[in-house]
């Protein structure tokens, strides 16, 4: 098999929340531009066009369906409007979350805590819930939770969002073992720090965006593409043999020894 081939996705329809910015976008160009037919949403309408018409402009073929995670009313219409376009879903991969608190556990309200709990882990599942049984019925399918670094090590100011994020590759892990005999794969990629809108506020100022280089020990923070990269692989047949897998992807921040810390 040819390294094209390893990494086409002609023919295939791939969903993907959060994806009119951050690495949510570049998954979704990354995909159209290896042949997928890719579903773009977040919450706001014209973010969607936006978004859907930069990927027509570069020739892929898109379908714009806002939706807010966090309402499963609308996480259904959004699986149903896929589906009625286009008849199959083949790629999942859900991108969207949230951070509505930053500081220590001790200080987190209630309402922060279940916001996280529900649009991070909850909106995955019934998502996937909504997905993988059509997925199922042809035998084949991938899905792919964007985590983060913060599931694997603690944190003084996002524990929080942390446990979410540990709490997904979980949910891979369980989907891979339920799913699996279906043949279905089901993966996490754990981010390190990508420059994105999300996480601007831990890279943009000077100060700090020099402490966080110095965890990094590639020399760079990472970028949109960076995670794209892996999502592709994740989702083609080049990752065929992956299931219930965390890939990290971080630059070697999460490994880097103490001269890194």
């Amino acid at each position: 098999m040819s390294a094209q081939d390893l990494f086409d996705l002609s023919g295939k329809v791939a969903l993907i929340t959060g994806s009119t910015k951050g690495i949510g976008k570049e998954i979704a160009k990354t995909f159209a531009s290896a042949g997928a037919k890719v579903v773009v949403s977040s919450r706001k309408p014209e973010r969607c066009e936006e978004t859907a018409a930069e990927i027509r402009e570069a020739g892929g073929e898109v379908l714009p369906i806002p939706c807010n995670i966090s309402e499963k009313d609308q996480l259904k219409a959004l699986v149903d409007a896929t589906m009625a376009a286009w008849k199959k879903i083949d790629i999942l991969v859900c991108n969207a979350a949230v951070n509505p608190y930053f500081g220590p556990l001790s200080g987190i309200t209630q309402e922060a805590y279940d916001k996280i709990m529900d649009v991070n882990i909850g909106s995955n599942l019934w998502l996937c819930n909504l997905v993988i049984p059509q997925m199922a019925e042809r035998k084949e399918g991938a899905v792919i939770i964007v985590s983060s670094i913060g599931g694997l090590k603690g944190s003084e100011n996002l524990g929080a969002y942390g446990i979410s994020k540990a709490a997904d590759m979980q949910l891979a892990r369980n989907l891979a073992v339920e799913w699996g005999p279906s043949n279905i794969r089901s993966n996490c990629i754990a981010p390190g720090l990508v420059k994105t809108d999300f996480a601007r506020a831990l890279w943009e100022d000077p100060e700090q965006t020099k402490r966080a280089l110095a965890a990094y020990p590639i020399g760079r923070l990472g970028e949109p593409e960076d995670i794209a990269g892996a999502a592709l692989f994740l989702a083609s047949k080049a990752g065929s043999f992956v299931n219930g897998h965390t890939l990290v992807v971080d630059g070697g921040s999460t490994i880097g020894s103490s001269r890194y810390s």
